[in-house]
This record gives structure tokens, sequence and C-alpha cells, in this order.
């Protein structure tokens, strides 16, 4: 199986129940405890969010999918921030697995524009995704260094 160069899949356990980890992408306070300082979401098909991930980056979308606690499909795109990553031209899809010990949660964020886009959103939803973990397990990430 090749994987398309336009996509980044990052696959990671966490060791709380899918019911837990997909409350922290669908309840504002939680969804802003692991990535962002602030934001407004509408958790429904259709509805959007834009939430400030740090002092220059906006990221902005609309949800496609919420179908608790298994799969969560978004939009997501810049509409501040140094990537030409225009609001609702890439797709996120998480998808989450109960396990004997969790949740393997697998992220997709597919139709980014160049290998630079795909390298630096990798880089950005391993940081990200290791701070839901954390948090979804129960510990506290602390501030994040990309808030700088």
């Amino acid at each position: 199986m090749t994987t398309p160069t336009d996509t980044v899949t990052l696959e990671r356990h966490i060791a709380a129940r899918p019911e837990t980890v997909f409350g922290f992408f669908t309840d504002r306070e939680k969804w802003l405890s692991w990535m962002g300082a602030d934001g407004a979401f509408s958790f429904e098909p259709g509805g959007s969010y834009r939430t400030r991930i740090n002092r220059e980056n906006v990221a902005a979308g609309r949800f496609l999918e919420v179908d608790p606690p298994k799969r969560l499909v978004f939009t997501w795109g810049w509409e501040q921030g140094g990537m030409p990553v225009p609001p609702g031209s890439t797709t996120v899809e998480i998808t989450l697995e109960p396990t004997a010990d969790g949740t393997l949660l697998r992220l997709v964020h597919s139709g980014l524009p160049s290998p630079e886009a795909c390298a630096a959103h990798e880089e950005g939803w391993k940081h990200y995704v290791g701070r839901l973990a954390v948090r979804a397990e129960g510990g506290d990430p602390g501030d994040d260094d990309w808030m700088q």
C-alpha cells in the first residue's frame, strides 16, 4: 500500500476509552485543553469552527461527520499564518478504535498542497496528538510551548 503524497497519517495509542477521547474533539473546553488558545465551535455536521492555535495561526473549517464515539471528519485550513492552506481546503478524519487497554486513534489529513505542507502538518499533529493523549489519560501536558 502506498501513501498518497498529499496526506499525513498518524496513529497513536491512548490509554483511555474511545468515549473519553471523542469528548476531546466535541467539547470546546476539552478541545482547547490540548490544542488552541481560544475558539468557537459548532460540533455538528455542517457546523463551523474557528480556533486560534497560537499567536500567529488561526485554523478554520467545518465538521462533516460527527459519529460518537468512533469517527469525526472536518475540513481544515488556515485563516492566518504562513501556511498556504486555505480554510476548508483539506480534510481531517479521526477514527477511534477500542483496544483492550484504551483506544487506537488514527488521524488522516488529506488534500495538503505540497510536501512542505505535509511535513509541517505532520509535525503539528504529532505535537498536538501527544498533548491530547496526555490529557485524555488524565494528565496535564503543561503549557503549550508552541504558544510562545
